[in-house]
Order: C-alpha cells, then sequence, then structure tokens
C-alpha cells in the first residue's frame, strides 16, 4: 500500500472536527439506503465455537469502580498465573460484550462507540488461559464465544518482534489485540470517521485496565507496534481491516 503524503499541518487537521463541516452525509452508504456492513465477522467454516461462561455462571468478585479507578496504573511484571476461563470470559464482556441489538445497524455494547458503530475485532494471542491450547483466537462478541484462528509456532517471540522488543507482550498470559475494520464507521460518517475510530479503541482499553484491577491482573496498553508484523500474525489484509491497538494481559503479584 502506497504511503500517503501527511505532514504536522494535516495530522493535527483530522484531529480536529473541521472534517465534519465538510462531509456530504447525503452521499454515505447509510443516507443511500446500502445496508450496514455486519457487525461481526463470521466465524470461519467448520470451526468449533468456544462458549464463554457469562454473568449467570462466571466466579468474578465484586469491584468496587472507586478503588479500581485509584489503583489503575500500567503494569508490565506478570507472574506467570494462568487466566481462568472466567476471567477471560470477564475481560471481553468488560471491552466489547453485548448489552442489546436494536437493529442491524444499532448493538448496545458495554463500551461507547460513535453512532453505535463499533469497528472494532478483538483476537486474542493465548499463552496461559486455562482450558485453550496456544495459538490466536477472535472473540465473537454476538455469541460470547471464541474461535480459534490459528496455531503459531513461537507465539512470544512473534509477539515481541511485533512489538518492537516489548518483552512483556510475549510474557502475558494473553494479549489482546484489537483491529479495526473502517468500512464499519464509514458507512455512517465517511471521512469523519478516523478520529472517532481511535477514540473508541481508548474507551475500550480503559474498560480492560479497570476490569483487570477486580480479578488481581494488570495490562499496559502498546501503541507502538510494527503494522506488517501484527497484521500477520492475525491473518488480516492490512487495509480493509489493520491492528490498531495491544493489551498484554497477566496475573500480578499482591501489592502492600
Amino acid at each position: 500500500m502506497k504511503r500517503p503524503s501527511i505532514t504536522t499541518e494535516t495530522g493535527r487537521y483530522y484531529l480536529t472536527d473541521r472534517i465534519r463541516e465538510e462531509v456530504d452525509f447525503r452521499s454515505t452508504r447509510q443516507s443511500l439506503g446500502i445496508p450496514p456492513p455486519p457487525v461481526q465477522k463470521p466465524a470461519p467454516p467448520g470451526r468449533r465455537l468456544i462458549r464463554l461462561p457469562d454473568r449467570e455462571t462466571w466466579s468474578i468478585p465484586p469491584c468496587d469502580l472507586q478503588n479500581a479507578m485509584a489503583a489503575r496504573r500500567s503494569r508490565r511484571q506478570f507472574t506467570g498465573a494462568a487466566l481462568s476461563l472466567d476471567e477471560i470470559a470477564f475481560l471481553l464482556w468488560a471491552t466489547q460484550g453485548v448489552r442489546a441489538v436494536l437493529h442491524a445497524a444499532a448493538v448496545l455494547r458495554t463500551v461507547p462507540s460513535a453512532g453505535c458503530r463499533h469497528s472494532f475485532e478483538t483476537y486474542l494471542a493465548v499463552l496461559r488461559i486455562e482450558g485453550l491450547e496456544r495459538g490466536i483466537y477472535r472473540y465473537l462478541p454476538m455469541d460470547h464465544a471464541l474461535v480459534l484462528v490459528r496455531e503459531v509456532e513461537k507465539l512470544p517471540e512473534r509477539l515481541i518482534a511485533a512489538t518492537h522488543g516489548q518483552e512483556f507482550a510475549g510474557r502475558s498470559a494473553v494479549t489482546l489485540l484489537w483491529t479495526a475494520v473502517p468500512e464499519r464507521m464509514e458507512w455512517r460518517y465517511g471521512e469523519a470517521s478516523y478520529k472517532v475510530i481511535a477514540l473508541d479503541a481508548g474507551h475500550v482499553c480503559q474498560n480492560l485496565y479497570l476490569a483487570c484491577e477486580a480479578i488481581g491482573a494488570g495490562t499496559c496498553a502498546i501503541a507502538a507496534y510494527n503494522q506488517t508484523l501484527v497484521d500477520e500474525l492475525l491473518g488480516v489484509d492490512g487495509y480493509d481491516e489493520f491492528g490498531i491497538y495491544l493489551a498484554p494481559v497477566g496475573k500480578v503479584a499482591a501489592e502492600r
């Protein structure tokens, strides 16, 4: 893909909301009556879905929000303990869980999203989760289930290489990797989509930080990564879907 020209001026321009004043919203695919893109990528044909525990069945201790916010910080040191299936189910629900389906173009989740468009897919590089083999999985929020995408040799080493040598990415119990599917946002907002996609990624990861506090785990978001290596690891094309944010998660030692 050819690198577009960008300057400090254009970069700052797209961080403002001036572009919204220039978009002809009458010409967006939504305004033209084109059906919205699917809210979730389908599972690969023939793949078994791994159903996850839900709020009615998982064993997650209550967590005081005020204490979680006060304790929240980036953590790069993990104990090496595995996460339980209950715990990863809770983290996935906290970051992309479905609360209600209003119609084909609006699904309410546990995080906000511009226009309720939710541009992200959640992948998991699983290293130590009870009951799961190592590999790359994808979360299906509409089903509250996982699907195995691919097995990967030397997965810790590939995670470290993909994050420019940040070793904690390969020492986690699991690293969450979010991809953006821009078409979902472009359907409604056209050229005004890109700023809000970036904002939405922050909403998702902050929920992860707080949810980690409830289970004695920690995370540190990673925005510095090798785009090509991340996209290759996940098996996405790098244009219609591409990695946008990463977050290694692991158990942390109790603080005194």
